[in-house]
């Protein structure tokens, strides 16, 4: 057993039970680094190790999964998320890079303490990355423990979506590997219509082989019976109110209730509209899919992954009801307070920018953005590691 740095710290593998419980009571522990993303990896073609830092008892106190994919230089090998260890204790960063090297504006003593291990950072930069987010938008949950004040920390835009998704008969079910079709074919044409990568139906029940429960599948639908109800109500209502301002008018009329004759008899036609629209709607099925999304949980948070949703549903805003029903049921009802949106492309400053759309509607929610610090490279065995740590809060929702 090679002898680590500092406190009588000695470097081995870690069994999977000491992996998972060291991801599940530390601060850094992440699904990213959780036997869940071992068996993913190992999936996909990775091969894998679990090497950690033990204390004189031989008990686990730092750790980290690695990841090994091929290049043209031979095997590179991947820290998502970073390793299980303080980064600002650099006694433990030593020895965590040495378990690793024995296998095989920032923060800047985290900065510190990585290049004094002979960790080269990459810098840093905006836009999306394949594997690790440098930007990510959080929410926090704390003191939030009912629906109606999660409905209330959101944006009054967001929260007339989350209202007009449900008065639209949306409504968000949480699927088995039975409807990975629907859900990949929801995917497949948002993939082509935002022109990125579609990894395919097979990636997705992957994904819950290897998450088991921790991986929660949504689907939005329509429930188009709810929907044609509510379209005849609101047409009912209005017929009716029109009804009674003719009465009035016949009786005398008056420029006032004339005005609001023209009004409602306007906002009927549109009412009858949609009516017909709704019929039309029924006629195609029961429960239409609308939107969906993929979260997966760690005890220190969930991280909200993939989404899609068809553009002809657009005006049904169900990828807004979708967030605030994993945030009410995954979140609030099991106690977990972070709530994390995952990826924006880090750029602020231009409306035009190709994420704007994805960062105005995570920041409907009212959390904040946090930057990592990004990708940090251990030269002597090549060893690649996106080390997962926040530096600091930058925006506000």
């Amino acid at each position: 057993m090679a002898q680590a740095t500092a406190r009588h710290w000695n470097v081995r593998p870690l069994r999977d039970g000491e992996f998972e419980q060291l991801s599940q009571r530390m601060a850094e522990g992440s699904f990213q680094q959780s036997l869940g993303m071992r068996d993913m990896a190992q999936s996909h073609g990775a091969r894998t190790s679990l090497v950690g830092v033990v204390d004189e008892r031989d008990e686990p106190v730092a750790g980290a999964m690695i990841a090994y994919t091929p290049s043209r230089f031979g095997p590179v090998g991947s820290v998502w998320a970073g390793p299980l260890c303080d980064p600002d204790d650099p006694d433990m960063v030593s020895a965590v890079s040495e378990a690793i090297l024995a296998d095989g504006a920032a923060d800047g003593a985290l900065m510190r303490d990585y290049a004094h291990a002979h960790w080269r950072h990459q810098g840093f930069g905006t836009g999306y990355d394949s594997v690790m987010n440098r930007w990510v938008y959080v929410k926090d949950l704390s003191g939030i423990g009912d629906e109606r004040a999660l409905l209330g920390s959101y944006s009054k835009r967001t929260q007339w979506s989350v209202k007009r998704a449900r008065s639209m008969g949306v409504v968000v079910r949480e699927v088995g590997e039975d409807q990975f079709g629907v859900f990949a074919r929801i995917e497949q044409q948002t993939a082509e219509r935002r022109r990125f990568a579609f990894r395919g139906e097979q990636y997705f029940h992957d994904f819950a082989r290897a998450f088991g429960d921790r991986a929660h599948f949504m689907i939005a639908y329509i429930d188009t019976a709810c929907y044609l109800e509510s379209m005849q109500r609101k047409a009912d209502d209005l017929q009716a109110l029109v009804e009674s301002i003719s009465a009035k008018m016949q009786a005398r009329e008056t420029t006032k209730l004339r005005r609001r004759y023209n009004e409602e008899s306007s906002n009927l036609a549109a009412a009858n509209k949609r009516l017909q629209a709704a019929r039309e709607l029924a006629a195609r099925g029961d429960m239409l899919p609308a939107a969906c999304s993929l979260f997966v949980e760690h005890p220190n948070e969930v991280v909200y992954l993939f989404s899609g949703s068809l553009e002809e549903f657009k005006p049904f805003y169900a990828s807004a009801l979708i967030q605030y029903e994993a945030m009410l049921r995954l979140c609030v009802e099991q106690g977990i307070a972070r709530y994390n949106f995952y990826g924006i492309d880090g750029v602020f400053d231009d409306p035009n920018s190709e994420g704007r759309g994805v960062l105005e509607f995570k920041q409907g929610f009212n959390g904040y953005v946090e930057e990592l610090p990004g990708e940090f490279t251990l030269p002597v065995s090549r060893v690649r590691c996106a080390v997962k740590r926040v530096a600091q809060k930058v925006i506000g929702g």
